[in-house]
């Protein structure tokens, strides 16, 4: 069975996390090629602002509120899409938040927040996709993780290991959605310059705009690729370093980011916990 590659003519592409970054810009690039592209996100304002941006291209935006954290939200969506405005071709799973731990000061929050957006929010999506797909025979899905997923980084442990999740989610679903005729791609992006990475305080290099990030995605989508990932010379960079025993991994982590002569910070809240 080849792999499926939706086109404009197959209906409707659906891209969550839509108002800003990657995804918004990701919209206007569909658009642009004559896709109709539905987006999902909480603050209805840009939704707004991006159709109206889009207003001109061979394709269009459907504004579709919801909120990927609440599941009934998202069936909503998925039925929405698929009796209101067309077939559901193709699903892009980008929302997510990036909350940094610093380990001497957790909080609990920071791992909830990021694990009910970008992990559960990811599932809540997933399921009404693949069910309505399925009874189709065909559709495809990318879901959007990072490069952070393929190991450990300063301040990436709530937003890293759901990265990590969503490869290891996408790599164990292919193999029953290539049964299916759905196609599940993992998108892995380096450092992109968006509201999540403004505030990283480590180097970023090869940083590239959302709108090269959207070209990129663009062009993938189109290909048999599993993984798009990009700036390639980088990515390859870091998947190399999974090879490594954790002794180099972790001393070639600290020369890049020089973490280790970085202070360690006072907690922003001082008060002790009520146990104490």
């Amino acid at each position: 069975m080849r792999d499926f590659v939706a086109r404009p003519d197959h209906g409707i592409v659906w891209i969550s996390g839509a108002s800003s970054g990657i995804g918004r810009a990701l919209a206007l690039k569909l658009a642009g090629e004559g896709y109709r592209v539905a987006v999902t996100a909480r603050n209805h304002a840009k939704l707004l602002e991006l159709q109206t941006e889009a207003a001109g291209l061979s394709g269009g935006i459907i504004v579709l509120d919801g909120d990927v954290t609440n599941a009934e939200d998202m069936e909503h969506t998925v039925a929405a899409i698929e009796y209101q405005h067309g077939t559901l071709a193709l699903a892009i799973f980008n929302a997510g938040v990036y909350l940094p731990v610093d380990g001497a000061h957790m909080k609990h929050e920071d791992f909830d927040r990021s694990f009910s957006v970008n992990l559960t929010g990811v599932v809540n999506c997933l399921i009404p996709a693949v069910r309505h797909m399925k009874s189709k025979g065909q559709g495809q899905i990318a879901i959007v993780s990072s490069v952070t997923g393929y190991g450990g980084l300063p301040t990436s442990a709530a937003y890293g290991a759901t990265k990590a999740a969503l490869i290891n989610m996408a790599e164990s679903l292919k193999f029953d959605l290539d049964k299916l005729g759905i196609r599940i791609q993992i998108i892995n992006p380096g450092f992109v310059d968006t509201e999540a990475t403004k505030d990283n305080q480590f180097p970023m290099p090869s940083l590239v705009t959302a709108a090269v990030a959207a070209d990129e995605i663009a062009a993938g989508l189109k290909t048999s690729s599993f993984e798009i990932t990009f700036p390639k010379n980088f990515t390859f960079k870091l998947k190399l370093l999974q090879f490594l025993p954790y002794s180099l991994y972790f001393k070639a982590i600290n020369r890049f980011t020089g973490w280790p002569q970085r202070p360690i910070e006072a907690p922003r809240d001082p008060s002790p916990h009520p146990a104490e």
